[in-house]
């Protein structure tokens, strides 16, 4: 009797995690909508306009990934350190939010493959541009650098530019719009190697293999170069935030 109840068990816990592992897509089209969490903070990848809409790279592309689903779509704006525990008791069913793929991170969900790779860069006031020609010239207590708190960019600046001042903020938006006041230039080589994607629930293999093969859609037909090109090449959005 032992024995029977013992596979018993183990045949629910088997059905539970199939069940599981496909759960994502099928609440998604049960629902009729698409959740994605995100810290609206992190320019480009999402903020807020003026009319305290939330847009930007990602927000973008969880529309064109709504509307392959044939679902609408609903931005949820969480708190980045609350995030990832957002997703784990359901909040939403993806976080698109600009985030690093670290292994710390993996540990507790599964990441889609990365849709782009990114590395810490610098903004600095126009006037410094002759200057500030790399991060390590900011390596000096005359200098302050500032960077989202909680975040990779904190990590490395305060590893790899320990010297300078630290300031730290709720969002990049915020750090920015301060530069940007006084008109900004941008360091093209970035000094960290970073990963961005989408975060999910583990046990999502349905999902995952959605998420892949829709990012091999839109790299392959133009979606993905246009919308890059709109956030990451145009600086026209920063009208919708001044």
């Amino acid at each position: 009797m032992k024995r029977l109840s013992l596979l018993f068990a183990m045949l629910m816990a088997f059905a539970m995690t199939a069940t599981a592992m496909a759960g994502t897509l099928e609440e998604i089209q049960k629902r009729g909508k698409l959740r994605i969490g995100m810290e609206p903070g992190y320019m480009p990848f999402e903020l807020q306009n003026k009319k305290g809409e939330i847009i930007g790279f990602d927000a973008d592309m969880g529309a064109v990934m709504a509307k392959a689903m044939g679902v609408e779509l609903e931005l949820v704006s969480t708190a980045w350190d609350g995030i990832i525990p957002a997703l784990l008791t359901g909040k939403f069913d993806i976080i698109m939010s600009g985030m690093t793929l670290t292994q710390e991170r993996n540990m507790s969900i599964n990441f889609a493959p990365p849709y782009v790779v990114i590395g810490q860069t610098i903004l600095v006031k126009k006037d410094l541009a002759g200057t500030i020609k790399t991060y390590k010239d900011l390596n000096d207590p005359k200098y302050t650098v500032a960077s989202k708190l909680g975040t990779t960019g904190e990590q490395a600046t305060k590893r790899m530019i320990p010297k300078a001042k630290y300031n730290s903020y709720e969002t990049e938006q915020e750090g920015v719009m301060e530069l940007v006041n006084g008109k900004i230039v941008h360091l093209d080589t970035p000094f960290t190697f970073e990963p961005i994607s989408w975060g999910v629930r583990k046990g999502d293999a349905d999902f995952l293999n959605w998420l892949e093969n829709f990012m091999y859609q839109v790299k392959n037909d133009g979606t993905y170069e246009r919308i890059y090109h709109k956030w990451f090449q145009d600086d026209a959005w920063l009208k919708e935030i001044q």
